[in-house]
């Protein structure tokens, strides 16, 4: 696998110095590297796709992009990516020799919206979508847990990325069960690569009564199908308000929560990694944490 880390701290900078009527097509430019990619789900307009998925805005001037590109720039955001995502796959193609992957995986690094409540509080200000091969998209807006944490979300999406050449992911079948599997195992990845303190504030925000409560609704909901229908299982009610889908009394993340103390069982009772069980079917994982699934 190739992975490229695209220079867009340059693309950006670039894009911030034309008029505004110009920056829709830069900014389509520079996300063309993730075009053959997604076109597996649709015809997407990635100007109208970074847009709803947090990224900075193209219409207005805001003084406060520069200064953030600056300060992501000074941190070494692009290189400590780079370099986790190649320490990530290290570690998943020795443990799982001969794992499909895409011959290359392309990595674009967009700037966040300040102002988007999703990306700056609830999400500690950097999420990626990574689950279809050969494309990593990241957004970040630079607070104290996404300059430290980036590249460690990169890892998260490689393993999405490497998980989804070799695990069939259907939006009409897919389940609760798959998507919750899937965040967390990613989670349960990163904290092999790097440790605790390296996973997300998704799958860490939730503990005691409220975690086992959300876990509960989760798991009872673990063959629910269909793409529209698992928003308010995996990402909790507020995300799923945004994405037009009906909330089901989660709060935000339960399903990153609940997948991971899923995948944790697994891992306990199978004695594998989680690089190990990259390719395992969710149902194979379910049954292993003591999941009941009729699927």
């Amino acid at each position: 696998m190739k992975i490229i880390v695209h220079d867009t701290a340059s693309a950006m900078l670039d894009l911030l110095r034309r008029p505004l009527e110009e920056r829709p097509d830069a900014l389509r430019e520079m996300l063309s590297p993730l075009q053959s990619a997604m076109s597996a789900i649709g015809d997407l307009d990635m100007v109208q796709m970074h847009q709803a998925g947090s990224g900075f805005r193209t219409d207005v001037e805001d003084p406060r992009y520069l200064t953030a590109l600056r300060q992501m720039r000074d941190a070494q955001v692009w290189s400590r990516t780079e370099d986790c995502l190649a320490s990530a796959w290290r570690r998943l193609s020795a443990a799982a020799p001969g794992i499909r992957a895409a011959e290359t995986v392309h990595v674009v690094l967009a700037l966040g919206d300040p102002d988007d409540e999703l990306l700056t509080v609830r999400n500690g200000g950097y999420f990626g979508m990574g689950g279809l091969p050969g494309a990593i998209q990241l957004t970040m807006w630079p607070t104290a847990t996404s300059l430290a944490k980036i590249g460690y979300a990169a890892a998260h999406e490689l393993h999405h990325n490497v998980r989804y050449a070799n695990v069939v992911w259907d939006p009409a079948t897919v389940t609760v069960g798959e998507q919750v599997v899937a965040e967390g195992l990613a989670e349960a990845f990163v904290r092999e690569v790097a440790g605790e303190d390296a996973m997300g504030p998704w799958a860490t925000r939730l503990s005691g009564r409220e975690l086992e409560q959300a876990q509960a609704k989760v798991t009872a909901a673990i063959d629910v199908a269909g793409m529209w229908n698992l928003p308010p299982y995996v990402y909790g009610d507020a995300t799923a308000r945004r994405m037009g889908c009906e909330p089901v009394g989660l709060p935000d993340a339960a399903g990153y929560a609940a997948g991971l103390r899923i995948v944790d069982a697994h891992l306990a009772a199978s004695g594998l990694t989680a690089a190990q069980s990259t390719a395992l079917p969710a149902r194979e994982i379910l049954v292993n944490a003591g999941v009941p699934t009729g699927a």
